[in-house]
C-alpha cells in the first residue's frame, strides 16, 4: 500500500512540474524566473519610451529592445531593478533621433529616468 502511495504522489508531482508556471516554481530555477523578469521589464521600457514619444506612429526602438531580452541594452542593480538605455527613431528612418534611459523594478515600477533628443554633433562651417 505505501509503494502504491508513493507511486501516486511521484506522478501528480511530475503531472504539476509539466504546468509552465508551476515548473519554475518547483525547480527554483532562478535563472528562468530572471529571464521572465527581464522579459517583461524590457517590454515595459520599451512601451513607456514609446508612449512618451508619441506612440508607434511616431517612435520605434531600437531593434535590440524587441529581440531576446538578455540581449538588450540593460544593466541589473542586483535588487530587482533593471535600467535599459536605448535609442529611437521614426518609423520611416533608422537614424537615432532619441536617447531614452528606462529603469524597471520587478514590481513592475517604470520610471522614465531620461527621454531627449539625441543632439547632432556635426559642425557647420562657414565659408
Amino acid at each position: 500500500m505505501k509503494l502504491n502511495t508513493f507511486i501516486n504522489s511521484a506522478f501528480v508531482i511530475a503531472s504539476i512540474a509539466l504546468v509552465p508556471g508551476i515548473a519554475i516554481a518547483q525547480t527554483a530555477n532562478h535563472n528562468k524566473i530572471s529571464l521572465i523578469n527581464l522579459g517583461r521589464a524590457e517590454n515595459l521600457a520599451r512601451e513607456a519610451a514609446e508612449k512618451a514619444n508619441g506612440g508607434l506612429q511616431h517612435y520605434r526602438a531600437e531593434n535590440s529592445m524587441y529581440g531576446p531580452a538578455e540581449r538588450s541594452p540593460h544593466t541589473y542593480d542586483g535588487h530587482g531593478t533593471w535600467t535599459f538605455t536605448f535609442n529611437g527613431h521614426s518609423p520611416d528612418s533608422d537614424t537615432p533621433t532619441v536617447k531614452s534611459v528606462v529603469t524597471v523594478s520587478r514590481t513592475r515600477i517604470v520610471h522614465i529616468n531620461y527621454n531627449r533628443h539625441i543632439r547632432s554633433t556635426s559642425l557647420k562651417i562657414n565659408s
